[in-house]
């Protein structure tokens, strides 16, 4: 996928970033990545996206919370122990949100 590919008219992009990226929940690391896809959304901040083998799903679990957005598909939240929500993935993402 080219550096900085726009989807749905410009409305979202992907970015490719090689900068080191960690996630800490309660003190517990959860992700560390030097891998992730910067998605830049129209009227949101920026959001990074993990490879799942970057994160430590062993430590989460599915929540009931799910969405749907008619841009990327539906998303699966993932809970750490109490702390809800703190995770999601789009498990089966709409072809133009793919990164591959």
């Amino acid at each position: 996928m080219p550096q900085g590919q726009k989807m749905q008219n410009a409305r979202i992009t992907l970015h490719p970033s090689k900068q080191r990226m960690q996630v800490q929940v309660d003190g517990i690391l959860l992700a560390d990545s030097t891998n992730t896809r910067e998605l830049r959304e129209q009227g949101y901040p920026p959001r990074h996206y993990f490879p799942r083998e970057d994160v430590r799903m062993d430590l989460l679990t599915v929540s009931e919370t799910t969405i749907y957005c008619p841009f990327k598909g539906r998303a699966v939240y993932f809970s750490l122990g109490e702390s809800r929500d703190v995770a999601w993935s789009y498990e089966e993402p709409i072809e133009l949100s793919r990164v591959g």
